[in-house]
């Protein structure tokens, strides 16, 4: 019997809500922040580094015992908390701006903010969904909100793009903190039980992250995700300090082409979570979770090969291709990762996890803005593509090779 559709689902769809409001502004500042330290604040390459790093180094800082707190807590409440401090972060950079004060100091102190609400969202998301659905539609339920992270991925950019050339880009990224205040309005009607333990379960902030760490430690599989996505990751972080870069600055394009750029490098992501389902049930869903990098990663050495004019397409094809792959393994991972961890582990599960694939992302930022500054931006690209490459190594050594699909929920259980 086939189940009832996702979009019946209440709490479903307003956690859907929720996502498709904030990532459609989410999307616009990633066009709109770089644009601000690059056009209002002059920024050189090591200070975009640097932007990177500040954005993504929570992870490093709190996102071991973020993940505590999270089985802590109610995590709606969380996801609510972190939303409204990232909508009023982000609105002080158009205050700043109009009364002339906004300095890179500020960037960054912004990006290190809404960075540390982003750890306990992102952990908070990904423990909470598998409260609102059965562990047996988790594919659905992830792939069905990577189409919403990708349709935002395809209209934001060119947006923000645009808002950037008509209004500024310290206007534009108003917008986002407008989508986090309205992604906080839907998540707030979510009405689902959730179990919080009591005050006498906790067994003391260490004990317990060391819990999380060696259940990932110790699982097979999980370790070697985590190692695939942390060298990802860390190339991805030197691709985003030079992108901008590049595209801004070697390349000559506009704010507005820039960010059509980026959309149709998004359509992608789009395209991996629409067919991620259909293709997850053709060649399984453990096994799409290392042939989807095997296949898609090669792609990104045409980034660096890109010129102006006609040489613009090696981008969007490299960035295109690539974020297909990335879909899919994605929502393939997290789904694997979701299925075998028990619900009182899924919070530090998901925190050990981010803290090791997302810790390297500061890492990489900062790796960039160094090489962006003694090679070059384009030199910085051939590096990143090369790591992307040997990202999935881990995977082909690893159990998944012998597995076609994700372990049923009483496999998993025991």
């Amino acid at each position: 019997m086939t189940p009832p559709s996702l979009f019946r689902h209440r709490n479903f769809m307003l956690l859907f809500g929720a996502d498709t409001i904030s990532q459609a502004g989410t999307q616009i500042s990633l066009i709109a922040l770089p644009f601000v330290a690059l056009t209002a604040l002059k920024a050189s390459e090591l200070q975009m580094g640097l932007l990177v790093a500040a954005e993504t180094a929570a992870f490093l800082l709190i996102g071991l015992p973020a993940g505590v707190w999270v089985d802590r807590m109610a995590r709606r409440r969380i996801l609510v908390a972190a939303d409204l401090v990232r909508g009023v972060l982000l609105a002080s950079i158009p205050v700043a701006w109009w009364l002339d004060a906004l300095t890179m100091l500020q960037l960054y102190g912004v990006a290190l903010g809404t960075g540390l609400a982003t750890v306990f969202f992102d952990i908070a998301y990904q423990s909470y969904l598998p409260s609102l659905i059965s562990r047996d539609r988790l594919v659905d339920g992830n792939a069905t909100l990577e189409v919403v992270r990708s349709t935002a991925g395809v209209a934001g950019p060119g947006l923000g793009g645009g808002l950037v050339q008509l209004l500024t880009a310290p206007v534009a990224v108003l917008a986002d903190a407008v989508s986090f205040l309205g992604s906080a309005l839907f998540l707030w009607r979510i009405d689902a039980a959730e179990q919080v333990p009591g005050r006498a379960e906790r067994r003391g902030l260490l004990k317990e992250i060391g819990e999380g760490l060696r259940y990932v430690a110790t699982h097979r599989i999980l370790r070697m995700i985590a190692a695939c996505t942390a060298t990802a990751n860390f190339a991805n972080g030197i691709f985003a300090a030079v992108e901008m870069i590049f595209l801004s600055r070697v390349l000559g394009l506009a704010p507005g082409l820039v960010g059509l750029m980026f959309s149709a490098a998004a359509v992608g992501g789009l395209t991996g979570a629409v067919v991620v389902g259909r293709v997850s049930r053709r060649v399984g869903s453990a096994r799409l979770i290392w042939l989807s990098m095997l296949v898609t990663s090669p792609f990104m050495v045409l980034v660096p090969l890109t010129e102006p004019g006609w040489g613009l397409s090696l981008f969007v094809i490299g960035t295109f291709v690539n974020s297909v792959g990335v879909v899919l393994y994605n929502v393939g991972q997290v789904s694997f990762r979701q299925s075998v961890t028990p619900e009182h582990m899924l919070g530090r599960m998901n925190a050990t996890m981010r803290f090791v694939v997302w810790g390297t992302l500061p890492l990489g930022g900062l790796a960039g803005g160094v090489l962006g500054e003694v090679l070059q931006a384009r030199a910085a690209l051939w590096v990143s593509a090369g790591l992307t490459m040997l990202a999935v190594v881990p995977l082909l050594l690893s159990p998944l090779r012998g597995m076609r699909d994700l372990p049923a929920p009483d496999e998993a259980a025991s």
